[in-house]
């Protein structure tokens, strides 16, 4: 439990102002008993705190927080309709995609590790949602389609945060992140967020067989390692 290294500690450094009083009151015996006992709980309090950081400190730069999800529907070959929900939005945002793969933009802010134990998240700024055909040629030649996430706004924290990093300790970086799956027909993906990146995954068996066949895909591409 959370309480008990504390508690431990605490308990330890009383017994060591008790051996205080009673080296004061020369009961040498008692004194060093208490002594003995305190710094062996400071100790064991300290140890299993310093565990329980780490740990603490593990959760929390593997914690992920959902950002988005996504549902396709097929209009015609290379051409989709997307459904985008926000976690906190009433309802979902309509886009229309070309391409083989959809892919998210966003904006990140990291924070040094220390200041992300005390509990800053990253922050992030969802930009664009686009479409991306999987041969470089098409991607050159044929219709593209992206759609802005976000508007500039007068008060940007994060755009302050950016402006003025250089100045501020606790900044670690500041980066581009995207993520990007295959579309299919009736397929859902989730979107999350970590203290890395975005992360993207299959939220239903459409997503799962399509992600499957592009996975396999790749790994049979020259170059894949």
């Amino acid at each position: 439990m959370n309480w008990v290294a504390p508690l431990i500690a605490v308990l330890g450094a009383l017994a060591v102002a008790a051996s205080v009083r009673w080296f004061w009151r020369r009961r040498l015996l008692a004194g060093c008993a208490g002594l003995s006992t305190g710094l062996a709980l400071l100790i064991v309090g300290l140890v299993l705190s310093g565990a329980a950081l780490q740990v603490y400190g593990y959760q929390r730069l593997t914690a992920e927080r959902e950002v988005a999800r996504l549902r396709f529907d097929e209009l015609a070959p290379q051409r989709y309709t997307v459904l985008l929900w926000s976690p906190g939005s009433s309802q979902a945002e309509r886009y229309e995609l070309r391409g083989d793969e959809w892919q998210l933009d966003a904006r990140m802010l990291k924070w040094h590790g220390w200041a992300q134990l005390v509990g800053l998240n990253s922050y992030y700024r969802l930009e664009r949602l686009g479409g991306r055909y999987r041969d470089v040629q098409r991607e050159l030649s044929a219709a593209r389609s992206v759609h802005a996430l976000s508007t500039p706004r007068r008060l940007d924290p994060g755009q302050l945060l950016q402006e003025h990093a250089g100045r501020l300790p606790w900044v670690d970086a500041i980066y581009g992140s995207a993520a990007y799956l295959p579309m299919v027909d009736g397929g859902e993906f989730v979107v999350h967020v970590s203290q890395t990146g975005l992360v993207a995954r299959p939220a239903n068996e459409s997503a799962r067989r399509a992600v499957g066949a592009w996975g396999q895909n790749l790994g049979a591409a020259p170059g894949w390692n």
